[in-house]
């Protein structure tokens, strides 16, 4: 096998299927990429028995070939190689590889060990990547990081009509995002736990490239994406995710509507004298401002007053700074609504263009409060 290669379309190639592998994989040849060069085409690819990532790029090849070699280091090489163009090639049992005078040569691991890929399923529908991204990005700051805990390290996607909401809890926030796709099928209805970090990988890796399709095996046990000549899938999470929707509040007799811009840059400068396990109290008053404040000893202290225009009764709520930060931050319009029942009881925070106008309910982030020291 022998193949040359523009350095910056091999470097960016490797880099996105190596991503997919394990740090701790299964079987040793599970940490190699499985690079095939036939028809002036190399296909690199990988797989953990869980999520397998492959791609096609265009190259000059001059023998065909099929080899495996170790990712991680096969990355870090292209990565440091000089811009010029690049050569594999397998001489007896090593890759050779070469760009202008550098030359690397690694070892190869057996081939016929390597488990066979599994299939893209059949494709689903498509979506929208930059709102695919986006919602991912909003919900998965809600995800589980306790492995105890693994159904809620999953982030849910239903799918329902011409409607994908996605759902994040880990026990203390909540996060809902619904976007439009067009289905192959237009009453689908069916629902997805997808590993949170995988699907942020995707959505990163992916959902640049415009239409995104979504794939889907006919026993539910596997999920698809292409895009661009890229393709990947995972097996899906077993298990009963919780009935989070019904968390969300019908009704809520108090609302706040608050800049954005300026409540993120405030909860960040209070949340600096937060102590661990601490909070950050916010208290909405009558004359249409909110106090923000941090601290509950001599050791440091901190408040800063920025205006909210408020419906309904004063109320002060007191949230994780941690929670609250990762969730301003997911806001993507120039105001915010917190919308309360009580004091005791989970703010919903929801996106809004402008302080009249009407707040949207595609993102929603659910927050518990933390209990206040009278």
């Amino acid at each position: 096998m022998q193949f040359t290669v523009d350095r910056d379309v091999l470097s960016e190639a490797v880099s996105w299927t190596a991503r997919s592998l394990s740090p701790r994989p299964p079987a040793p040849v599970l940490s190699g990429l499985l690079i095939t060069a036939e028809n002036q085409t190399v296909t690199i690819s990988s797989f953990d028995y869980e999520v397998s990532a492959q791609l096609h790029i265009e190259a000059d090849v001059t023998s065909e070939g099929t080899v495996l070699v170790s990712g991680r280091l096969l990355n870090d090489i292209v990565k440091a190689l000089p811009q010029a163009p690049v050569t594999l090639s397998l001489e007896e049992s090593k890759v050779v590889v070469t760009c202008k005078s550098s030359r690397f040569a690694l070892a190869t691991m057996p081939v016929g060990e390597y488990p066979e890929l599994p299939s893209q399923p059949e494709v689903a529908g498509t979506v929208d990547g930059a709102a695919f991204a986006r919602a991912v990005a909003q919900v998965i700051i809600a995800a589980s990081r306790d492995d105890t805990l693994p159904i809620l390290t999953a982030v849910k996607l239903e799918l329902e009509g011409d409607t994908i909401t996605f759902l994040a809890t880990d026990r203390y926030r909540l996060a809902m995002r619904e976007i439009h796709w067009a289905p192959h099928q237009p009453d689908i209805s069916t629902s997805l736990l997808i590993k949170a970090k995988t699907l942020n990988d995707v959505a990163k890796s992916l959902a640049g490239g415009g239409e995104l399709a979504v794939s889907l095996s006919e026993d539910d046990a596997l999920v698809g994406f292409s895009s661009g000549g890229r393709r990947t899938t995972s097996v899906l999470v077993d298990g009963d995710y919780p009935k989070i929707r019904q968390l969300f509040p019908e009704e809520t007799p108090i609302h706040a509507v608050v800049n954005t811009a300026e409540l993120i840059e405030a909860a960040r400068r209070v949340s600096l004298v937060s102590e661990r396990n601490g909070h950050v109290r916010l208290q909405f008053s009558e004359d249409n401002r909110v106090t923000l404040d941090a601290g509950v000893d001599d050791n440091a202290s901190a408040s800063e007053v920025i205006e909210a225009q408020l419906s309904g009764e004063p109320i002060t709520v007191g949230f994780n700074p941690a929670y609250l930060n990762e969730g301003l931050n997911v806001i993507d319009t120039e105001h915010l609504r917190f919308s309360f029942v009580s004091a005791p009881k989970p703010a919903m925070i929801t996106g809004q263009k402008d302080a009249e106008g009407e707040h949207s309910t595609d993102f929603r982030y659910l927050l518990m409060p933390v209990r206040l020291l009278s």
